[in-house]
């Protein structure tokens, strides 16, 4: 019987060594684990912290260019961020604007500046708040909005001393287009080459006054500001537009079209809701302006012969959108592309005096047109 329980106390103490031994292996394991662990999260941090400190460093520090970069009234912070990157100031727009977000900087004044890939971040932070610009434009400017390229290619022309046919030439070579796309690939896509679309660069010259600290810009100098500018102003709609499944070019047709459609008394949100509201139903878009636009005319009156016109950009002949912009357009239609409001109307009607009237029928929509608008076809 002695014998029987000092085999099982043998057989425990050997079951007790064993799950001692397998602890203490675990345990190592663990351990191991452990310190692998700690080493990696020091090597992200460090890396991290060494990266954050990299671009919060100069560009080259050796630099003596000087380039000009725009501030507009009414810049985020996420839109400085992206002109400075895009023009070379600054390594990484994410990283200043989080350094700007940690340090609680703000009040950044609008304005032309001459900034040096050889500032720091803490530097070019410093000047933005101080409001040290550039001395005075040699000359600026103006493109309106609603404007289509061959307007904004006679004030190019006259800007240049140009034949407004050479300019207008210049703005439509494929050479010159795809160098462009190169340089703006999140901006310019394949769609603008589409064989459909009338003028590759419609739609996407934003319209704002620009100054020129040389007397003698280029036309490609002139287009590469518009485009900066552009690609400036939709960044801060880059989260929504892809909430809406909208492309940058799909966004700029849309909001071409409300611009050309759009009075002083008119509310864009609307015009943009009856838009939509005919596309998801399958119907034509009908607006007047892409038949005018397919003719290469204005017109205060649409005759219904006009609406013959053979055009891609017919909306009476075809449904959806047109193949690109029109025109180009101003803050106040691509936000309304982006947040149309909530409606039941699918037509709208301009008056003499300015005023929109919206309907939900076609009957209500003739009523208001015999009422106001005789003859306007």
């Amino acid at each position: 019987m002695t014998d029987e329980k000092d085999t099982k106390k043998d057989i425990m103490r050997q079951k007790m060594l064993e799950h001692q031994s397998e602890a203490r292996i675990v345990r190592k394991i663990v351990m191991i684990i452990s310190i692998l662990l700690l080493l990696f999260i020091v090597l992200i941090g460090g890396g991290g912290y060494l990266y954050i400190q990299s671009a919060l460093k100069p560009v080259d520090s050796k630099s003596k260019a000087q380039k000009t970069v725009e501030i507009p009234i009414g810049s985020s912070v996420t839109g400085i961020a992206v002109a400075l990157e895009t023009n070379g100031i600054i390594k990484n727009a994410k990283v200043f604007k989080y350094y700007v977000k940690l340090k609680n900087e703000g009040g950044f004044m609008a304005g032309n500046y001459q900034l040096s890939p050889s500032m720091d971040v803490p530097e070019i932070v410093s000047r933005l708040k101080t409001g040290k610009v550039l001395a005075k434009a040699s000359f600026k400017i103006a493109i309106p909005e609603g404007q289509q390229l061959n307007e904004i290619a006679a004030i190019l022309a006259k800007a240049t001393k140009q034949k407004k046919d050479d300019v207008l030439n210049k703005l439509n070579d494929e050479v010159f287009i795809k160098v462009l796309m190169a340089k703006y690939p999140d901006l310019l896509s394949d769609e603008i080459l589409s064989s459909s679309v009338k003028y590759p660069l419609e739609g996407y010259l934003f319209p704002a006054t620009y100054p020129f600290y040389k007397p003698n810009p280029s036309v490609e100098e002139m287009v590469t500001a518009m485009l900066d500018k552009t690609r400036t102003v939709l960044v801060d709609y880059k989260e929504k537009s892809q909430e809406k499944k909208l492309s940058v070019h799909q966004l700029l047709t849309m909001s071409s079209l409300i611009e050309e459609e759009a009075t002083a008394k008119v509310d864009r949100k609307k015009i943009a809701s009856v838009f939509y509201n005919r596309i998801k139903k399958g119907m034509p878009l009908q607006t007047d302006p892409t038949v005018l636009y397919a003719q290469g005319k204005h017109k205060d009156k649409v005759l219904y012969k006009d609406l013959e016109v053979s055009s891609p950009y017919n909306t009476y002949q075809h449904t959806g959108l047109p193949p690109g912009p029109i025109s180009n357009s101003g803050k106040m239609s691509i936000e309304a592309a982006l947040e149309p409001e909530e409606t039941n109307y699918y037509y709208f009607l301009a008056t003499a005096d300015g005023t929109v009237i919206f309907t939900k029928t076609l009957e209500e929509h003739n009523k208001e047109k015999a009422k106001h608008i005789s003859n306007k076809k």
